[in-house]
């Protein structure tokens, strides 16, 4: 069996992490192919080097642009490849264009398509990450649901039963496994100056969020209520595209806000680890939060990931700083027991079994 694992976001390097070094364990015949949406292929080969991640044998560099532009590229790119190099299997994991094309070419092409996090919804077509999962659902041969939740999303739109493995995320696997590797590798909290439980951590990186001036500046006036009430930093390692807005906006950084550099993600592991609490509108960040233990308050209106809030590990809050702040004093108050939510953290074994 010859596996292809079609990746091209940060996020999905690091949620399939953990089946690719299971495809390593046991020796199996696997490529990884690397479409290039977020970052170059260069910038994510130290990605790679962070996780000890062999480097993808393709990559298409396609970079950012509009949606249809890149998926279309994406998507001629990935049907070249399968047709020179022909797996038995695909797997894509998500909601991200890179996704949509590779599931779109590996259905196309009639080869078996396993979709790793399957079922998550949002219920809000305006994100185009929830057409993106619900159409790599509904062509995929193997759906890799992290929850029941997720599963009975699946059932309820029709799609047969047999199709459908609970999992767990690979995400609990990820952060077990790239945790390791972070403790060996970094001392971020040394670096920056924190003790543990003695700063927040915040991230804003979603269009809807930080290209609207009012909701941006309402994030930007709930890191100044949090800083003020609690007399903690709030460190906001900031995207390149959030940093290019504030400066568009002409917004000042708050007090108390430390805005600094991307990090790498064994760096960013242990600052979210250590956290008092996080604030984002990052989806992933809402499941490690819950993971790790660390209370989490989302900058939006929805989740794809109601079982955090439905477990109180999450509290959902919108872009109001008025709302942030009482999202903030409600979650450094509240517990952190909140069990196994995702899995033991061995999906990503269950999954090649499955396919196997």
């Amino acid at each position: 069996m010859k596996i292809a694992i079609i990746l091209g976001t940060r996020p999905e390097i690091i949620k399939m992490s953990p089946i690719i070094r299971e495809c390593e364990r046991r020796g199996l015949d696997h490529y990884i192919l690397h479409t290039g949406q977020h970052y170059s292929f260069e910038m994510d080969s130290v990605f790679f080097e962070e996780l000890n991640l062999p480097t993808a044998r393709y990559n298409l560099d396609v970079g950012s642009s509009t949606h249809g532009r890149q998926t279309a590229t994406m998507l001629a790119g990935i049907e070249d490849i399968l047709m020179r190099d022909v797996p038995d299997v695909v797997l894509v994991q998500g909601d991200t264009n890179t996704v949509l094309a590779g599931a779109l070419a590996a259905s196309k092409l009639h080869i078996r398509l396993g979709h790793v996090e399957a079922g998550l919804r949002s219920f809000d077509r305006m994100m185009p990450e929830e057409t993106n999962r619900v159409i790599a659902d509904h062509i995929s041969d193997y759906l890799f649901a992290p929850t029941k939740t997720s599963r009975q999303y699946l059932l309820d739109e029709g799609i047969h039963d047999e199709r459908i493995f609970v999992t767990g995320n690979t995400i609990v696997d990820a952060v077990y496994q790239n945790l390791e590797i972070a403790k060996e590798k970094v001392d971020v909290l040394e670096r920056l100056g924190l003790s543990e439980g003695g700063y927040f951590l915040a991230t804003a990186h979603r269009a809807e969020n930080v290209d609207d001036p009012v909701k941006l500046g309402g994030i930007l006036n709930g890191f100044r209520l949090v800083y003020e009430e609690f007399g903690m930093p709030v460190v906001f390692p900031a995207h390149p595209r959030t940093v290019k807005m504030i400066s568009e906006f002409g917004f000042d950084v708050p007090s108390g806000t430390r805005m600094i550099e991307p990090l790498g993600y064994p760096e960013f592991l242990q600052l979210e680890g250590d956290a008092r609490c996080v604030l984002t509108d990052s989806g992933g960040l809402q499941e490690e939060a819950c993971i790790l233990g660390v209370r989490c308050v989302t900058l939006r209106d929805n989740t794809e990931r109601p079982e955090t809030v439905d477990v109180g590990a999450n509290v959902l809050v919108g872009c109001d700083s008025e709302r942030i702040i009482e999202g903030v004093r409600k979650m450094v108050e509240c517990r952190d027991d909140w069990g196994d939510l995702y899995g033991d953290g061995t999906a990503s074994e269950r999954i090649i079994n499955i396919i196997g």
